[in-house]
């Protein structure tokens, strides 16, 4: 991966600075930040499968998110340009983006501290999912079939109807949001059950009631009728990483949240 990142550093003509490796899942993925011919900071960012798999949605998810939104008024750091390389049946993506300088607000996605942000970055956070979600595309974050096999077998109830489909960025957790507001990784984008955004960060959020309890004020949806499908849809998600024995610090609030559920359900 270091050969191949550093291939496409020289046919970008940019030049990766030292010291600053991150390798994502399973080592498909590596970034570093770099500079461009100008001078100006930039994060380059390869990613790898198997020749046979590298299109669809999460391979396009990037440049897919460019062409649709641009930078969101610089809440979503633009995508410069993308090369792409094949090697011995393998393919290899690089995508050039602009450098967010500011940290994350959490290494974890699993929010494990209260968090005190300013009323004007939830405004931000409101205002910039509420664009996302008019973005019209033909893109599919969560599929209607799961929803009916996942949300009766991990949460207990038929999965509720929904209200409305809008497009999410799908994978709004503490681990992609920094401060100015800035919205990483546009993988997976896609249509989703309205509300779908802030219910998963809600998700994300249940470790710290104080700030659960903000986005549920931020995102009046949670806890109405247009929102269960969202909330069902995202519980079920998380208790199925549970049962595989990932994410097991929110197995209990996450049971506790089913609870909820099934009294909101009509079908209680």
């Amino acid at each position: 991966m270091r050969a191949h990142h550093a291939r496409a550093a020289k046919a970008l003509d940019v030049r990766v600075e030292p010291g600053g490796e991150f390798w994502g899942w399973a080592g498909r993925t590596l970034g570093a930040p770099a500079r461009t011919a100008a001078g100006r900071p930039a994060w380059l960012r390869l990613v790898s499968a198997p020749e046979v798999k590298a299109s669809g949605k999460l391979w396009d998810g990037a440049l897919d998110a460019q062409h649709a939104f641009g930078d969101l008024d610089g809440h979503r750091p633009a995508l410069l340009a993308v090369h792409d390389a094949v090697d011995d049946g393998t393919a290899y993506r690089a995508e050039l983006s602009v450098r967010v300088c500011e940290p994350v607000l959490s290494g974890d996605p699993v929010l494990q501290h209260d968090l005190q942000m300013p009323d004007s970055w939830w405004a931000d956070l409101a205002g910039t999912l509420e664009k996302v979600a008019a973005v019209d595309t033909s893109r599919i974050a969560v599929r209607q079939q799961y929803m009916e096999r996942a949300i009766p077998e991990f949460v207990g109830i038929p999965a509720p109807a929904v209200f409305r489909w809008t497009t999410a960025h799908a994978d709004v957790h503490w681990s992609n949001l920094a401060a100015p507001l800035r919205l990483l990784d546009w993988e997976g984008w896609g249509q989703a059950p309205e509300g779908f955004d802030s219910a998963t960060l809600y998700a994300y959020t249940l470790l710290q009631p104080d700030t659960a309890a903000r986005v549920r004020a931020v995102f009046p949806i949670l806890g109405s009728p247009a929102g269960l499908a969202a909330e069902a849809t995202v519980c079920a998600q998380l208790l199925q990483t549970v049962n595989r024995g990932d994410n097991l610090i929110l197995a209990a609030p996450l049971r506790a949240w089913s609870e909820e559920l099934r009294r909101r359900s009509p079908s209680a």
